[in-house]
């Protein structure tokens, strides 16, 4: 008896192009890498003569002076640092609000408006926000809030050094204010794809349970996207912490500590965005050192955002 004939299968069509699709895939995680690395190498090999001459130094002092090519960075990581936490501090609740109103409680024909005007919100350039912050809101800040706060408190009072300033309107807490409108309308728009993402059936197994709205928001709903919640913080914070025009505008632009929260500072990104284009020899390499502290920072914020993330989903 002869032996069956196998039957021959016939290759897929277009499986001609998976081995160029992988390397495509390939090719471009490669390029991220490379890239990521370039920018590392860059910002450690021209801001090293800085950082090797004036070595800790360079992260404790405040002193910024370009005419006796001294130069420590204190200041600004501490402008950078303060500016960006308060801004996210006003922003998240505002945001968690927003995203809350527009997926329980808006009316269903003006939750969709309200949620495009928000997006819409998030893609004005940041230049807007700093000419906005500069011409309207600095103005108005100095002789409505800062000037008239800054009578009526009693000298040498605790409140009265937490507000000190010059009445200018150009000051640390503006700065995080433009900061916190600016990273509003990602947060909330990210919340709110976050709550939507909850099954109508967690909802109605809260409410079928006795509980009240807030009881249901706060216990069922937002604990359910409890690991969401971190990334849309970071990504708020990121952005804080990166943002340069806005911040220029109005910060004050003072290389010291920044006493009070209406005294003058600094930001990273706003020393390198205002005196790069002028800088030569040992200037450049601080301004590119500052670069490479702020690439710093905001890689740590990330590192910590995968540890709460991995925390959460493993603890």
């Amino acid at each position: 008896m002869a032996p069956p004939k196998t039957q021959r299968l016939e290759r897929p069509r277009g499986a001609w192009a998976d081995p160029l699709f992988r390397a495509a895939c390939a090719g471009a995680a490669t390029f991220v890498l490379v890239a990521l690395s370039g920018i590392i190498i860059f910002l450690t090999v021209d801001g090293w003569p800085a950082l090797q001459k004036f070595g800790l130094g360079f992260f404790t002092s405040t002193e910024w002076n370009p005419v006796t090519d001294i130069y420590g960075a204190a200041g600004p990581i501490v402008g950078t640092l303060i500016s960006s936490a308060l801004a996210l501090a006003m922003a998240l609740p505002l945001a968690m609000g927003i995203a809350v109103f527009l997926v329980e409680f808006c009316p269903r024909a003006l939750s969709r408006p309200v949620a495009v005007a928000v997006e819409l919100l998030a893609g004005v350039p940041s230049i807007i926000y700093g000419m906005w912050g500069l011409f309207v809101l600095a103005p108005f800040f100095a002789a409505k809030i800062q000037t008239p706060l800054m009578m009526s408190v009693p000298d040498g009072s605790w409140l009265s050094k937490l507000i000190q300033g010059v009445p200018n309107g150009a000051n640390v807490f503006t700065a995080s204010l433009i900061l916190a409108l600016m990273i509003l309308p990602y947060m909330a728009a990210v919340f709110r794809e976050l709550l939507l993402t909850v099954p109508a059936q967690v909802r109605e197994s809260a409410y079928a349970l006795g509980s009240t709205p807030f009881e249901a928001i706060s216990k069922v709903v937002l604990p359910y996207v409890r690991t969401g919640s971190i990334g849309v913080i970071m990504l708020g914070l990121g952005r804080a912490l990166g943002e340069t025009m806005a911040v220029t505008f109005i910060i004050g632009n003072s290389h010291v500590f920044p006493k009070s929260l209406f005294d003058s500072g600094s930001t990273l990104a706003s020393t390198i965005a205002n005196e790069f284009q002028e800088a030569t020899g040992m200037h450049s390499a601080a301004l590119v050192a500052c670069g490479l502290v702020l690439f710093m920072i905001t890689f740590s914020v990330l590192a910590i955002a995968r540890g709460l993330l991995s925390a959460q989903r493993y603890g």
